[in-house]
């Protein structure tokens, strides 16, 4: 097992410990020496770690700990208001015992999703909020923050590293998919509202990322609205997350390509729903829907849209679905071939196309959760002006 792993064992029998014994006994003493011995080990590989918990899985580096999938403390953890773990380097082994009987306290008293006021501190911790200070991300968009200076950047980092793996061969890594989802659904929840923390892009090259992590939490908060279940709503996230996988077979130089396309390069590109569902059933994995989303997130209800069909048939919802939010978060950014579109002029393109290139009843959805999620943003930004 690796050093992280080792550490979060260590850590959650320690916790277990605080809350057995009393303080002086020999056992309690020697776990938390042991948590401590194994965080120095990490330290010396890692001189800030930085941890999430979401329901049962540990993510760590952007990357579900494979160990620890399905490791109940975490679900515990979460609803105890600890979503979120830093530490540094400057720690001590009486400040780390503090931390540890903090959480144990936490523990017993049922939790709370309201996380203490955060303290600099060589341990932080706290939910996965969107309020309050802000922090740039590599990508460039500022995410406010409740406890902790939260960012994407794990997220990006771990979206990043698949398509990597996917251009080096290697099979679609659906741990560390699901994990990303995972991790967008618990930032979404923060504060107990459906907030979305979309990413804007600084640089061309970064469009397939910030796209990619975009639709999947569109697709997540639509599907919520439509009333899915939470593991419905996960799957139509990781098909989000991989509905342009097959992109990373075609030229960055023609993906990015400032001019118009030629009817030959327009062809290569429109290849890619072809190419990622390939991708991604050659994995192996369990993700039948995701594969199904990958070809057909560009045909339209009519059936219009490329690839072109054989034969008439229905698409799956969450082809429907992704293709909204595709279109949506597309023509919101920047590309070198045109400007982004104002939000209200996306949504005027989604409600005229409605019943042709998009399901009717999803547009209308879509819409009623826009307006409500940006009556939220105005008037938070209001209440902050006040403030």
């Amino acid at each position: 097992m690796n050093e992280a792993t080792v550490f979060i064992i260590a850590f959650g029998q320690a916790i277990a410990a605080m809350g057995l014994y009393q303080d002086g006994h020999p056992a309690r003493a020697r776990s938390v020496d042991t948590a401590y011995q194994r965080l120095q080990t990490l330290l010396e590989r890692d001189a800030a770690p930085q941890f999430s918990f979401v329901e049962r899985e540990v993510i760590y580096a952007g990357r579900s700990l494979r160990e620890l999938r399905d490791w109940p403390p975490a679900a515990r953890l979460a609803k105890a208001g600890v979503q979120r773990l830093e530490l540094s380097v400057e720690v001590s082994r009486d400040a780390f015992e503090l931390f540890l009987d903090e959480i144990a306290t936490r523990l017993a008293s049922a939790g709370s999703a309201e996380a203490p006021q955060m303290r600099q501190s060589a341990v932080r911790y706290g939910v996965l909020g969107l309020r309050g200070e802000q922090q740039t991300t590599p990508l460039g968009v500022a995410l406010p923050t409740a406890t902790i200076r939260y960012s994407l950047a794990e997220e990006v980092a771990a979206t990043q590293w698949i398509h990597g793996e996917v251009v080096d061969g290697s099979s679609i890594p659906l741990l560390e998919a699901e994990a990303t989802v995972r991790s967008l659904s618990s930032v979404m929840h923060a504060e107990h509202q459906l907030v979305m923390p979309l990413l804007s892009l600084r640089e061309y090259d970064e469009y397939t990322t910030t796209h990619s992590l975009n639709v999947s939490v569109l697709a997540m908060a639509l599907a919520e609205s439509l009333g899915l279940g939470a593991r419905e709503v996960r799957a139509f996230g990781v098909s989000g997350l991989l509905h342009d996988i097959g992109k990373v077979c075609i030229p960055n130089d023609l993906l990015n390509k400032p001019g118009k396309l030629t009817p030959e390069e327009r062809e290569i590109i429109q290849q890619h729903p072809v190419h990622g569902a390939r991708l991604i059933l050659k994995s192996g994995q369990q993700l039948d829907i995701a594969a199904a989303v990958a070809y057909e997130h560009h045909i339209m209800i009519d059936g219009c849209g490329y690839p072109k069909l054989h034969f008439r048939r229905d698409c799956h919802p969450a082809s429907h679905v992704v293709h909204i939010c595709d279109v949506y978060d597309a023509l919101r950014t920047r590309r070198p071939y045109r400007d982004s579109w104002e939000h209200e002029r996306v949504m005027a393109y989604l409600r005229e196309a409605a019943g042709t290139e998009f399901d009717a009843a999803l547009v209308h959805v879509f819409d009623k959760m826009m307006q409500s999620w940006r009556r939220e943003v105005i008037q938070d930004e209001t209440l902050a002006g006040a403030a």
